[in-house]
């Protein structure tokens, strides 16, 4: 989590996004509106306001912010944004979707592997993959397929442009 810390306390950017799922369609999720897991993290909330522009809170019911209202691509494009940084948790998750969904429409898409949380996961005919495992084949899979730069926290400044 200190990378998440870290990650948050050194960013600078033209534009602050966050994004929360909403989770109404399953009233037993930790993410749904009044539990903890809605919230956003404290060394997050503590940089509002501190960037050199914009903020956005974008809400969500599904994997990607690109699918959330207010929309994110409009934002990016009426802003000039053309690359962000994709952090926070589920990695193999709404992480990966909202990377190659960036890639997809032409942003370029930073992801610093270790400001990103997953869990293990159960899969189909017995098969279970660590979190490190997952997280491992969404690096290569964004990075191999050209949809996202995976690099570190301490990278990411050199990264960006």
């Amino acid at each position: 989590m200190s990378a998440h810390r870290d990650f948050a306390a050194e960013a600078r950017s033209a534009g602050h996004l966050r994004h929360r799922q909403v989770g109404a369609s399953k009233p037993d999720s930790p993410l749904r509106p009044g539990y903890a897991g809605n919230d956003v993290k404290g060394y997050v909330e503590e940089r509002r306001g501190l960037g050199g522009g914009p903020e956005l809170l974008v809400t969500k019911t599904v994997n990607s912010a690109f699918y959330g209202s207010p929309d994110l691509d409009a934002w990016f494009k009426e802003a000039g944004v053309q690359q962000f940084v994709v952090a926070g948790i589920q990695t193999n998750m709404c992480v990966e979707t909202t990377a190659r969904m960036g890639g997809n429409l032409g942003y370029e898409v930073l992801l610093p592997l270790d400001a990103t949380y997953t869990f293990d996961l159960a899969g189909p005919f017995g098969w279970h993959r660590s979190a490190d495992e997952l997280a491992r084949a969404t690096a290569v899979s964004l990075h191999g397929g050209g949809f996202a730069t995976v690099v570190t926290t301490a990278g990411l400044p050199a990264a960006c442009r």
